[in-house]
Formats: structure tokens, sequence, C-alpha cells
């Protein structure tokens, strides 16, 4: 596609921007109304990074840059245009190949086995968390968070609770950024998270890229992300506000295979199971096999085990094993791995789609990334 095809493909939505920049009331309306038919699917991209570049180049040319970026309803306006942007470029097919992705994942794949020191000597279970904490915080109701901004980069959204020590997964995501600087944020969070599970013997996570970086006036309150002190009316307020079930909530909650609590930012301690960089059943095993007692400290209330005092429960986790209908999930996910594959696979794909425009995807359909091993491909050394 020539460069003048794609300029005169994004002309339309920068101008449509501009004009809502000087009328903000009307700007959600008319912004949602422009979503309301989903673009036919188009053929498979034949673009490369270097064709990005040029095509951001073009969208960068509408002459709006001090307006967007210095005052609020230019900022707003500003996201629009980046929406527009991204629907033309998938309307116009000018957009990264499905290649140019799985060369950053398998830079992500590189950089969580170089962890050295680091917790239990991978960086997946961080980046994990950071992914599914970037898309937890949406809001059904008022269509607000999720994964499309990635507004985690702004405080104070950085700064909330929920939120500490992912500067860890976000500075090592920067230097991702700094070799793909096409990519989205959001993007990139995501696929780490993709990367994450695929690379620590988890199932395949469906994924698709489109995502737009935001401002930080789009960023979420506090309070979005659950409290692992809490309870099963907490857990169920806070997944439901997101659009999932009983089941869902528990598939989810067996993220927690992987890594461990830190004293020093949740003020939690120590790992779920005995093998926190593989993905497995043994969570929702360990919740029933295990005998868990209140631990005897000064930190918050969490549970121990009582064989080894070795491993660790939130009270959030521990519900599932008390509310009947959590239990019965997590029952069957201890007693079928397959069955939580499949539905830890199909629930994690929604949560990094969360709150995205469907018109933004570069593809109707998910990917399935290969992993590094699949592929056979030599990982890049630093």
């Amino acid at each position: 596609m020539s460069f003048s095809a794609f300029r005169n493909a994004t002309a339309a939505p920068l101008r449509r921007a501009a004009a809502r920049a000087s009328t903000k009331p009307q700007f959600r309306n008319t912004f949602n109304r422009k979503f309301s038919t989903p673009p036919p699917p188009g053929p498979e991209a034949k673009s490369s990074s270097t064709g990005l570049y040029l095509g951001l180049g073009a969208a960068a040319a509408g002459g709006l840059a001090y307006y967007f970026y210095a005052t609020t309803s230019g900022k707003e306006a500003g996201t629009a245009i980046k929406s527009g942007v991204q629907v033309a470029k998938v309307k116009a097919n000018f957009v990264p190949t499905k290649e140019d992705y799985i060369k950053v994942y398998n830079r992500i794949s590189q950089l969580v086995e170089d962890a050295g020191e680091y917790d239990d000597g991978s960086f997946g279970p961080v980046l994990l968390r950071l992914a599914w904490h970037s898309s937890g915080t949406y809001d059904k109701d008022t269509k607000t968070g999720g994964s499309n901004y990635a507004t985690m980069r702004f405080e104070p959204e950085a700064k909330h609770g929920a939120n500490n020590g992912l500067n860890v997964a976000r500075d090592l995501m920067e230097k991702v950024k700094q070799e793909f600087p096409w990519i989205s944020y959001g993007d990139l969070w995501t696929l780490g998270g993709v990367a994450a599970i695929q690379e620590m013997a988890g199932p395949k996570i469906p994924w698709r890229p489109g995502r737009i970086d935001g401002f930080a006036i789009q960023a979420t309150p506090d309070g979005r992300l659950p409290d692992a002190s809490q309870g099963s009316d907490h857990l169920r307020t806070i997944f439901y506000r997101m659009g999932f079930n009983d089941q869902e909530i528990v598939a989810l909650s067996g993220a927690h295979a992987l890594g461990r609590c830190h004293s020093d930012r949740s003020g939690f301690e120590g790992p779920w199971t005995f093998s926190p960089t593989t993905v497995t059943n043994d969570y929702y095993k360990l919740l029933f096999d295990e005998k868990w007692v209140w631990k005897k400290w000064n930190g918050p209330k969490q549970l121990e085990d009582k064989r080894t005092k070795s491993l660790m429960m939130l009270p959030t986790d521990y519900v599932l094993t008390q509310d009947k209908s959590f239990k019965k999930h997590a029952k069957a996910y201890a007693e079928n791995q397959d069955l939580f594959f499949k539905d830890f696979s199909n629930v994690v794909a929604r949560l990094f789609e969360l709150g995205v425009p469907t018109e933004q995807f570069v593809t109707p359909e998910p990917w399935i990334m290969p992993t590094v091993e699949e592929q056979g491909a030599p990982v890049k050394k630093d």
C-alpha cells in the first residue's frame, strides 16, 4: 500500500476527531456511533514495521499536536484520533504482520528467562500480573478501564496499592518497547501476559493486537482490582463488574499457580504452589489436599499449609473452598487439568480484550502465537 493511499485512509478520522475537539459534550456519543458497524475482514496484512512508521508519520501530520496534548478536551479528542487512525489502518490493511508480533513475543520470552536471582528465576509471573491488572480495571456499565489505553503508565493508577511492585514489569517491558517502538503499550503488556503463560508450560492464549495508548485523564480510580483480604461478596462485585461469572472467577484465580506474594508490596508473603514458575492445576489441588491454618505473624491475615508452612493462601483463595458455587468449579479444576487449561485460556483471552472496541483489532479472529520451542527459533541474547 502506498503512503498517499494510507494518508487518504487516515485523513477522514483525523478531520472528524479535530471537529469533535471543539464540541466536547457531543464527543462520546459521536465517537460511539462511529464504531456502530464492524468493518469487513480484510486480506492478511502485507506491510512491515517500516511501513507502519510511515503511516504513523502521516497520522502525526495533522497539525493538532499542541492542542491534543495540552488540554483535557484535547487529550480526549487525541484518543479519538488514535482510535480513528487505528480503525483506518485496519480498514486500509496498513498494520504490522503476525510475524512482526512474533518477534516481539520472542524478545519478551527471552527476558522472562533472564531473571537471574529475581524471585524464583523468572519474570513470567510479574509480567502476567501486569497484563492482568492493566486489563482487570474494566467496568462494563461505564465502558471504562481495560487494556485499551494502558493507563497504568500514569499516576495515580501506577501507585494504586494493588499495583505495588509492577514497576518491575513495566520497566522490563520498556526495554522491549525501545526495540519495537511501533507496538502500543496495551498490546505489549497483554502480549507479555500471553508469552508468560505459554512459556511457563501453560495453555495457548488466543490474542490479537489493536489497542491504543491513552492519556492520564483516562486512568481508572482505585478499588477496581480484587482486595485479597476480602471474601466471596467482594470477588463477585469486582468480577461481575467486568462481565465474568462464578466459573470464570474461579478459572481466573488459577493464575495464582504462578508467582508469589511479597511483604514489601502487598503485605502478604510466600508462594501458592511448590512450582511457582510452571502453570499447572496444583493451585486447586493444594487448596483441597492440604490443611490450611491461619499464619501467626505480624502481617495481614493469610493462611499457610500446616504440613510444610512454606505455602500460603489468601482469604480470596480460601473462599473458593467455602463458597458453594465457587467450590464446585475449583473441585472440577483440581480433578482435571485439561478442563482448567481450556477454561483458563478462554477467560484470559477475554480478560485481555476488555475495553477494546472490536473495530480496532487487526484481525477478526485472534491469533495463536507459537512458543519459542515450537518455532525452533534462536533466542536473542543481551
